[in-house]
């Protein structure tokens, strides 16, 4: 049975950390954890998943509620829904009782050192990757025995869709970049190519009948190269070389965002080295698989640019195909012959120098997971007996999770910060915290030990990192990239729990770790005002036009979202507050900038596109929140009157709001298929009203949404998962687990003590 292990590693010489390992997570198989009990009770869990999986396809993290729950001793309970009441009688009474079995259940998945374990899955090509970067170093069976692969190829059936193929994300129509690699993952990990009970068979018919692997996007044929499956030749370049330009030219990595320029670094060393695992049977066979005519007739050069039309998200412009076809039959041939040659070594070791910094200052978890797998293969390349390699085995449990669904690959090492700072603001919204003072103690610790307390190594601008002391992770400190919106949603948290008596949440963050982490937020504004995440905008939007990656949208340059600037504005206000002689004139500067770009990138139909969460509802809660924290009402401002009557128009009959993924990809309002109304959703839209005044306006709106919260609440206390929350780069989602139970708790909260409730009935209760 399977173990979960929190903020363990010390034993570990091959597992550095910069705060003793505080908000790891990772799974464990042991073959004598459990009772037989439990065991039938995990085996019932996945059975049900599994009868449900194409109704409900994402997991509910009841493995970790159950695992939590026997750690602690304490009874889950079974998962029956309150009978639902009708408006009336939503009282002041019924939501504090809702609150209270809410938060006494969240109380019980928390962790001893303060945050709560969850799923951050979603993506279905990441798991391929990282199958492929250890079959092709050797370490397959290492580091993924058995029992991980049985729940890899569980995890991978369970998402598999009727067609056959696999999409990009859990709940995703079915795409060639991963169906092609799925069904490459079920091989190595042992499937015979008609296994799965006609699984595999569906899963190769759909990749045949449209046309073989030769139309898998950039980032499939890729990985598909390393394996020996496909030639690099069918590759558009990734010249090494363009590390050695000068800073100043708008294309240089440097300027990029740093995902896509941690993701292209280590593909650029693959690209140039022509990497090739070791071809073995399963190799040879996968090469008449996929493909509808002889491996060795297949035209490459044609093949750089296709790909399939379920693929395509982002065409490449005309242009780029001109530039991919001149760096192809010109500047490579070029490359490599001597003296040129001297030049492409040069730039292999500039690229191994900046792979072996990123290893190093992230303690081998890296800023992502498809460049963890990356790096990892490039070290092994560069020597397969390294320490970094060893290193990077030791981290890859971090990118690990198990539900009932299977074994996946996160998006991240976890949501840990991210979570725990927006817990400890829901918390604290209900009024309630005389009775879960435990729970802020354990939070406030959490959050007083993620912090970073120094810069990366070295001169940052020759390796183009931006400062980092002061800031927080989206994860844990070992990740080692802080983010705006994380320090910013920290910092606000950091400041509730230090206006509360110690002995209910802790002694107070030292003032000066505040002063760090406002000088870190301030030197993140760009000139127009707004916040990108990780760093300044460093380049321009028109470089747009050379994303390589068919995929995704928006993945050049850090772009600013009202999302990080809104956090921003809170952050520094809730400071201001308390400290309004620190840096006064360049945080009220920095305010006014941040609120005149909020308000000049507001829809005209009163909304705000969310590029971090689904999508408009959750962007227009943010874009009101800041333009508040700024100063701004109700009655002075049109902006925030126009999100207001955004948010009310998109109002259900049920009383809730239900937006679709679908939103993010067409960037146009979509609701639920069935105009279902989803608890989050709900939940921002409910925030942003009460922040705007709407409980004094007219509150029978948000009475009708509480409604829908509190019937939507189970018997112990949980909420429902529902349908997929987070997205990036426009086109893939990603869960965010822990919100099911945060936005209903933090919505019910404010909605408790901000908006007039009528008073109990004889029969209301």
């Amino acid at each position: 049975m399977w173990r979960l292990k929190v903020s363990e590693g010390s034993s570990d010489p091959w597992v550095k950390s910069v705060n003793n390992h505080i908000g790891r997570q990772y799974w464990e198989f042991d073959p004598n954890h459990g009772t037989p009990q439990e065991r039938a009770q995990v085996e019932k869990l996945r059975q049900h998943f599994q009868t449900n999986r194409f109704r409900a396809k994402h997991s509910s993290d009841l493995l970790m509620r159950l695992e939590i729950a026997k750690e602690k001793a304490s009874d889950y309970g079974i998962l029956e829904e309150v009978k639902e009441k009708s408006e009336e009688e939503i009282t002041k009474e019924v939501v504090e009782s809702s609150l209270r079995r809410a938060l006494r259940l969240y109380s019980s998945l928390q962790a001893k050192d303060g945050f709560w374990p969850a799923d951050y899955g979603g993506p279905l090509f990441l798991l391929p990757g990282l199958v492929i970067g250890l079959f092709v170093t050797g370490t397959l069976y290492a580091i993924l025995p058995q029992e991980h692969q049985r729940e890899a190829r569980r995890y991978l059936y369970n998402h598999q869709n009727e067609d056959g193929g696999w999409g990009l994300h859990i709940e995703g129509a079915s795409t060639m970049f991963c169906t092609a690699l799925s069904y490459i993952t079920l091989r190595l990990l042992g499937e015979e190519m008609d296994g799965g009970d006609g699984a595999m068979h569906k899963a190769r018919a759909w990749i045949l009948q449209r046309g073989g692997v030769t139309s898998i996007p950039s980032w499939g044929k890729m990985w598909l190269s390393v394996l020996g499956v496909y030639e690099w030749s069918g590759n558009n370049p990734l010249p090494p070389e363009i590390w050695l330009l000068p800073y100043f030219l708008p294309l240089h990595p440097g300027r990029m965002w740093c995902h896509c320029r941690m993701v292209y670094l280590p593909m650029s060393y693959l690209y140039a080295t022509r990497f090739v695992g070791p071809i073995n049977a399963v190799v040879l066979s996968l090469r008449k698989e996929l493909y509808t005519l002889p491996y060795h007739l297949v035209d490459w050069d044609h093949a750089r640019n296709l790909c399939h039309k379920e693929d395509l998200y982002y065409p490449h412009p005309m242009i780029q195909d001109i530039l991919w076809g001149c760096l192809h039959k010109v500047a490579e041939p070029v490359l490599m012959k001597w003296p040129f040659s001297k030049l492409r070594q040069k730039a292999l070791q500039t690229v191994m120098q900046h792979i072996h910094y990123e290893d190093h200052n992230t303690n081998y978890i890296c800023l992502g997971p498809v460049n963890k797998v990356m790096n990892m293969i490039c070290c092994w390349v560069e020597d397969p007996n390294s320490e970094a390699f060893k290193f990077h085995l030791s981290r890859i449990k971090d990118y690990l999770w198990l539900a009932e669904d299977g074994l996946k690959m996160q998006g991240y090492n976890g949501s840990q910060l991210w979570d725990v700072s927006f817990v400890v603001q829901a918390i604290i919204s209900t009024n309630l915290v005389d009775e879960y003072d435990s729970m802020l103690k354990k939070a406030h610790y959490f959050i007083k030990n993620t912090q970073i307390r120094a810069n990366s190594s070295g001169d940052l601008s020759k390796w183009y990192r931006h400062i980092s002391k002061g800031g927080w992770t989206f994860s844990t400190p070992d990740n080692g990239w802080p983010v705006s919106d994380c320090t910013a949603e920290a910092l606000k948290a950091a400041l509730l729990l230090s206006n509360l008596p110690s002995d209910i949440a802790g002694e107070a963050i030292p003032t000066d770790q505040l002063y760090d982490a406002v000088n870190m937020l301030l030197s993140l504004q760009n000139s127009n005002g707004g916040f990108a995440s990780y760093e300044l905008t460093r380049s321009y939007a028109w470089l747009e036009m050379i994303n390589p990656a068919e995929t995704f949208g928006d993945i050049m340059i850090d772009y600013q979202y009202v999302e990080c600037t809104s956090a921003v504005i809170q952050g520094l206000q809730s400071f201001r507050k308390l400290y309004p002689d620190h840096a006064a004139k360049e945080i009220q500067t920095c305010i006014a900038k941040a609120l005149h770009y909020i308000q000049s990138i507001q829809l005209p139909d009163g909304s705000w596109y969310g590029s971090w969460g689904v999508c408009y509802t959750y962007a227009t809660w943010f874009g009101i929140k800041g333009l508040v924290a700024g100063g701004e009402t109700y009655q002075t401002s049109y902006n925030i009157r126009r999100a207001c009557d955004f948010l009310l128009s998109k109002q259900l009959d049920s009383g809730g709001w239900g937006e679709s993924y679908l939103s993010c990809q067409n960037k146009v309002y979509t609701n639920l298929e069935g105009k279902k109304s989803h608890i989050v959703n709900t939940g921002w839209a409910m925030l942003a009203l009460i922040e705007a005044g709407q409980g004094e306006r007219d509150s029978k709106p948000l009475h009708r949404a509480a409604k829908v919260l509190i019937s939507s609440q189970m018997a112990n206390g949980d909420f429902p998962q529902q349908e997929i929350m987070g997205v990036f780069n426009r086109n893939c989602m990603i869960s965010y687990s822990a919100y099911r139970n945060i936005f209903p708790i933090w919505a019910l909260g404010e909605y408790l003590n901000c908006v007039s409730m009528p008073s109990p009935t004889r029969n209301s209760l």
